[in-house]
């Protein structure tokens, strides 16, 4: 008769297969959202350090695009801002009749 052959106990938690959903949101967000994206990839990032699933380069992709989303809105509204600002007194400049 043989023994029953008992597995090597492991004290790391065993990784799961399934990929965090926030990040794959976070992901798709940051083509539309940006400020979503950034806000979904650091909430994916956390659960992913504490469940162990899948997805943290998507999370941190989504973070990537995001962020540079956020800086290419802040730049085309300081942009149009001073656009604004030069058609003002441009038109301040020119002579009327």
């Amino acid at each position: 008769m043989s023994t029953p052959v008992t597995p090597a106990a492991s004290s790391a938690p065993a990784p799961s297969e399934r990929t965090n959903v926030l990040a794959i949101v976070s992901l798709v967000a940051a083509f539309f959202i940006s400020l979503l994206a950034v806000i979904l990839g650091h909430i994916a990032l956390s659960q992913i350090n504490k469940t162990g699933e899948q997805g943290r380069g998507l999370a941190i992709a989504g973070l990537v695009l995001g962020y540079i989303g956020l800086v290419g809105w802040v730049i085309g509204i300081i942009v149009w801002i001073v656009l604004l600002a030069a058609a003002a007194s441009y038109s301040s400049m020119v002579p009327v009749g």
